[in-house]
């Protein structure tokens, strides 16, 4: 089965403006989002994954901008949408959020209205994007809660967030943003602060949804064994930037960039003791207004030249695996 694509997001930027000073939070990304496959972004914290999630879904704050040049579109059944050129408060943009593309915010403690049910709020969704009536509305909130394995959903669906645990909370998330069943998921974080056990079951009813109804899914994570488990196509990030993208297998087999190696090589491997060598990432990010003038990996990377003092172009390694590195080849007989 050949997969089109859902979403296609073309040299975005995205730009902060404070006091006369510029953060390029986004500064140029590109990515394509495929129907029923998991593209999964992932970075350190800073490197601008929930901003790119932010500027899909026009929820940007006040003093940011998405820059002039900037393309996301997205291909709906009747025809492309553009969605950077829509007012973030308007009818157009507002028919799409919740009914053709969804997202799973990054904390559930705080994304539900404490005073309001949790029916209510899965309602609401149901009631502004669908012609049910109140009947119908209460009966697929119901059912919705049951998918996501909630217990006792008749009763649980008249309780308050407070009467949820964290993992119930992140159900109930979910079953907010299936709602509508929508064409695209964005889940940013979707398992912080759970344990173990319940980032299993959240994960594993992701990939039932995208299996059972192709929906195309866009997994913002750091954790590279989420990566290892889910994706199907995998962009990294770093200073706003994509610095490689690939297949799953390609960029976790064969990484290109000296980033994503020491992405990887910063992970313990389970069963290899508590003296295995991991290696920390030296140095820290730098000052997003104070950039270095070409890579920005280039201050903590160990393959750097003089080459590297100004952006390198974008390398296509293998047709479907590219890399923003001056000196790739010489990572690659290294890794």
């Amino acid at each position: 089965m050949e997969h089109t694509t859902a979403l296609s997001v073309k040299d975005l930027k995205t730009y902060f403006y404070t006091n006369s000073r510029c953060n390029k939070a986004i500064d140029g990304v590109s990515f394509d989002i495929k129907k029923g496959k998991t593209l999964c972004i992932v970075g350190e914290s800073g490197c601008g994954k929930s901003v790119t999630a932010s500027s899909i879904m026009q929820l940007l704050p006040t003093l940011s901008r998405i820059e002039a040049g900037s393309s996301i579109t997205y291909h709906a059944d009747n025809g492309d949408v553009e969605i950077q050129g829509l007012e973030r408060n308007g009818t157009k943009m507002r028919n799409l959020r919740g009914a053709e593309i969804a997202m799973i915010f990054q904390d559930p403690m705080t994304a539900l209205n404490p005073v309001y049910t949790v029916g209510y709020q899965i309602g609401e969704i149901l009631q502004y994007h669908t012609d049910l009536n109140k009947k119908q509305i209460r009966e697929k909130t119901i059912s919705l809660l049951a998918d996501m394995g909630i217990p006792l959903p008749e009763k649980r669906v008249d309780e308050y967030p407070h009467n949820y645990s964290g993992g119930m909370r992140q159900r109930a998330m979910i079953a907010m943003a299936m709602a509508c069943s929508p064409k695209i998921l964005i889940a940013d974080e979707p398992t912080t602060a759970l344990d173990v056990t319940i980032q299993a079951q959240i994960f594993e009813l992701m990939d039932k949804l995208k299996k059972e109804h192709g929906t195309a899914i866009m997994l913002i994570t750091h954790d590279m064994g989420v990566v290892a488990e889910l994706a199907d196509d995998v962009a990294v990030m770093y200073m706003g930037k994509i610095v490689e993208a690939g297949s799953i297998d390609e960029v976790l087999r064969t990484p290109k960039h000296p980033y994503t190696q020491a992405l990887l090589s910063s992970i313990p491997v389970l069963g290899r003791g508590k003296n295995q060598d991991i290696k920390a990432i030296r140095g820290s990010t730098p000052d997003p207004y104070d950039r270095p003038k070409g890579c920005q990996f280039e201050p903590r990377c160990d393959f750097a030249t003089e080459a590297c003092g100004t952006y390198p172009d974008e390398e296509q390694a293998t047709p479907t695996h590219r890399v923003s590195c001056w000196n790739y080849k010489e990572v690659d007989q290294n890794g």
